[in-house]
């Protein structure tokens, strides 16, 4: 792709990825422009900040004059107008994923995080491992897009003329003209595998196709890489077993190369040790509870040392760690009760998030508040895993399906019999139509000491500012 290139404009320009991108490509020097639907925070605050006008709604005027290249986002389809605009008038146009590694990767090392969970808090921790050993070597100091905004950095990317190029591998396909995942375009030098299950039901047939995806990301690393595996799932096992390079495996069984051992909560902190190759290599303790934070600290580590950082950095720099935003993010503290934000998307992701709730606040009265959101929690195909996960709160609240219609009635999840099964298994559980009566429902009974989390991949109807402004009032 020729640098030279000074108009960009990125259809879908909100997305998480995509609003980082155009941050990155205006560090660049790059005319930066793009559209969407509708401008959506958090995104759209960010790129407000920068100065980057967004276009709304999609209409071909959006692209006159042509730009020098249209990045399409993946949400995109044919019948979009500026789909149409680009393929009539041969405007150049190219995927988020793509103009990522002609843009930004060659050249560089590629370090990628990828895997069902974990990927973006982990990738978060990996460049905060860099950023602090960067203190006393700046050459260190990477760039980096993460599929989040990491609270170390209050930013999703940051771009360095220094080698190193940490980047958040997404399995989701690339554009409407390439439905292979975002990740094959990375080309990891080295590569961290923190899970692989069944997810984004909209794309995948099966777990199968899931696994093949990520074989395929195994198979791009090369002979002198390295691959940070998780060891306690059969499926990154076997998405690993045929890998030209190095394998680490981290996690708690007695066979891990990199063990963790003794985790505890101590005085709000979580705190365990890394056990390597027999011996305590080192002590770690952070802010963010939960075993799979543990997991996500313990990868970064793992792939950090295999790199060249030093313990004393990898350490400092876990215990400096805050969190990325809308992971286990406390929004609201109201007259005794506890209001927190994660970005759930999957049953097992409820799963985490609310075994680390129970661990922080072990006394509370725990209550989940659930949009199915997600085009794998708008399907039926984990509904008995979701209610699995759900039994852990003590209070479940579920909303419809998101956009219900466009799901086949077949395929979609019906929350109904969910909040059936949870209340006949003893959890009590209730279905609202809307965000309006799930407010009107739970703030007369939420009481001092309850902690509420709020459950959703999206904006949920203004329900992260709507419950606190009620509940404030009814305390007054």
């Amino acid at each position: 792709m020729n640098k030279t290139i000074r108009h960009m404009h990125l259809s879908g320009i909100c997305g998480t990825a995509m609003a980082s991108i155009a941050g990155l490509l205006q560090l660049e020097g790059h005319r930066v422009t793009g559209s969407d639907n509708a401008a959506y925070p958090p995104m759209s605050d960010l790129l407000r900040s920068l100065g980057i006008p967004i276009l709304e709604p999609y209409a071909e005027a959006n692209l006159a004059p042509a730009p020098d290249l249209v990045v399409v986002g993946n949400a995109l389809s044919r019948g979009n107008p500026e789909v149409e605009r680009v393929l009539d008038e041969r405007i150049p146009f190219t995927s988020m994923a793509a103009l990522v590694h002609e843009e930004f990767l060659i050249g560089r090392e590629s370090l990628v995080v990828a895997g069902t969970h974990g990927k973006t808090t982990t990738t978060s921790m990996l460049a905060w491992i860099y950023q602090v050993a960067a203190r006393e070597n700046p050459l260190l100091e990477p760039s980096f897009l993460i599929g989040g905004v990491a609270e170390n950095f209050r930013t999703s990317f940051q771009l360095r003329p220094t080698r190193t190029f940490i980047i958040e591998g997404d399995e989701y396909d690339t554009a409407f003209f390439d439905k292979g995942p975002k990740f094959l375009h990375y080309f990891p030098d080295a590569l961290i595998l923190t899970s692989v299950e069944f997810d984004h039901a909209d794309i995948y047939a099966d777990l199968d196709a899931v696994k093949t995806a990520f074989k395929r990301l195994v198979n791009l690393v090369p002979r002198r890489g390295v691959i940070v595996a998780y060891d306690g799932n059969a499926n990154v096992t076997e998405c690993v077993s045929r890998a030209f390079c190095r394998v680490e495996r981290y996690g708690f069984s007695a066979e891990a190369d990199w063990r963790i051992q003794n985790l505890r909560i101590e005085n709000g902190l979580s705190r365990w040790e890394i056990w390597h190759e027999g011996a305590l290599w080192v002590e770690m303790g952070m802010r963010l509870a939960g075993e799979h934070n543990a997991l996500n600290a313990t990868a970064a580590a793992t792939l950090a040392f295999n790199q060249g950082i030093d313990v004393e950095s990898i350490k400092s720099a876990i215990a400096e760690f805050k969190s990325v935003k809308r992971r286990l993010e406390v929004r609201a503290e109201i007259n005794g009760v506890t209001i927190i934000d994660d970005f759930a998307h999957h049953p097992t992701a409820i799963r985490e998030t609310l075994r680390a709730l129970r661990a922080v606040y072990p006394q509370a009265r725990l209550w989940a508040i659930l949009e199915p959101r997600s085009n794998t929690l708008r399907r039926k195909v984990l509904a008995s895993d979701l209610v699995a996960s759900l039994r852990l709160a003590d209070r479940v609240v579920l909303a419809g399906v998101y956009q219900q219609q466009r799901i086949a009635e077949s395929e979609r999840l019906h929350p109904e019999e969910v909040v059936a099964v949870l209340n006949a298994e003893g959890t009590r559980a209730e279905l609202f139509p809307d965000v309006e009566a799930i407010i009107n429902g739970i703030a007369p009974e939420v009481q001092p000491g309850d902690v509420v989390a709020i459950l959703s991949n999206g904006g949920f109807d203004g329900i992260y500012e709507k419950l606190p402004a009620r509940l404030r009032a009814n305390a007054r």
